[in-house]
């Protein structure tokens, strides 16, 4: 195993440019991020085309920053790491061609790593003693995910969504409530000033044997909901249909979760994602867990969006294990866990 390792990691899959530098894949030496949301609020969420375009003016400085601030060089580094799955093709090539040319121009190993299991990886930077296996709930704008992680190259797929990721609902909702963009603080925000047993909304369960996620029922009731009070013209209270949509989805994210770790006998439970951030979800899942005599693990919220120290340290897991890239490797936006 390689000790003192240090790993450049570039991040770009949506509207985060970001690079870091990770040693021995759990320690930060250095989190750089320049976040898009301010340019992309205006259209309601992300541009790919725009996102693209400030990768390239970004990225170079974001660079810098991160060398400047480790006060390391890049003849320091032992590998380059990339984000090359799932995500916006045009961001995946940015930070792509990034890092391939640096990896060739130093002569340093290349590492192609999947978005997702840097997410789920986030959890051993927060937790230097964390080990596999354990359950990952992951929860973001593009996925739902309950993945068994057996051990740093091998995750199982338990449950997933069949259609809407909640991250994405959260913002769908947010949207048509007026709340803003991204849609998941938004809506967070402003459940706190509301009843969440104001309106039934449904929880959509699916098979009890099965542990697969499906928003898109509960998108269309709240959407049904708010037209049906427009067209009588009765009064919409935002906050309220905040904390019940917010309700029903976290209940139906924890009590899967919660199942599922039981089905395998499974004491150890991790959250990664921008949704993992959610206030409520972090405190009924911690009540869930606790109840059920489980363990939970979840990061800083800096370390649940988009970040390239994530990247760094999954490439550490990867690197140590054999899966070094090549100079073919290609954004692939559609990238299955567990593929490289």
């Amino acid at each position: 195993m390689e000790v003192n390792m240090k790993i450049l990691s570039i991040e770009t899959s949506c509207d985060e440019t970001s690079v870091a530098i990770v040693e021995d894949g759990r320690k930060i030496l250095t989190n750089r991020i320049y976040s898009q949301i301010d340019i992309h609020q205006k259209y309601g969420g992300v541009v790919p085309e725009i996102a693209s375009r400030n990768h390239v003016t970004k990225l170079p400085y974001i660079i810098d920053e991160a060398l400047e601030e480790s006060r390391l060089t890049l003849a320091e580094m032992d590998a380059i790491a990339v984000t090359n799955g799932p995500g916006l093709v045009g961001a995946l090539l940015i930070g792509l061609s990034t890092a391939k040319a640096m990896a060739y121009s130093l002569g340093k190993p290349l590492i192609g790593v999947h978005h997702i299991e840097g997410h789920i990886a986030a959890n051993f930077l927060q937790y230097p003693e964390l080990t596999p296996p354990f359950l990952t709930l992951v929860v973001s704008g593009g996925h739902s995910h309950l993945v068994l992680v057996e051990d740093y190259q091998t995750f199982k797929v338990l449950g997933r969504t069949i259609d809407d990721a909640a991250g994405e609902a959260f913002d769908k909702i947010s949207r048509v409530l007026g709340l803003g963009y991204p849609g998941g603080p938004a809506i967070d925000a402003a459940a706190k000033n509301g009843n969440p047993d104001a309106i039934p909304f449904p929880r959509v369960m699916l098979d009890k044997t099965q542990y697969d996620f499906s928003f898109s029922g509960l998108k269309s009731a709240v959407l049904n909901y708010l037209n049906g009070k427009k067209m009588k013209t009765e009064a919409i209270n935002p906050n309220d249909v905040a904390a019940s949509f917010q309700t029903a989805v976290i209940e139906v994210l924890v009590s899967k979760t919660i199942a599922c770790a039981k089905s395998i006998g499974m004491k150890t439970i991790c959250m990664a994602g921008g949704v993992s951030c959610n206030s409520l979800l972090r405190e009924m899942m911690g009540q869930a867990v606790a109840a059920a005599g489980m363990t939970l693990f979840y990061p800083d919220p800096i370390l649940c969006t988009d970040n390239a120290a994530m990247i760094g340290s999954m490439a550490y897991y990867n690197y140590i294990n054999g899966e070094e890239s090549d100079l073919s490797l290609n954004g692939i936006p559609g990238l299955k866990i567990g593929t490289r």
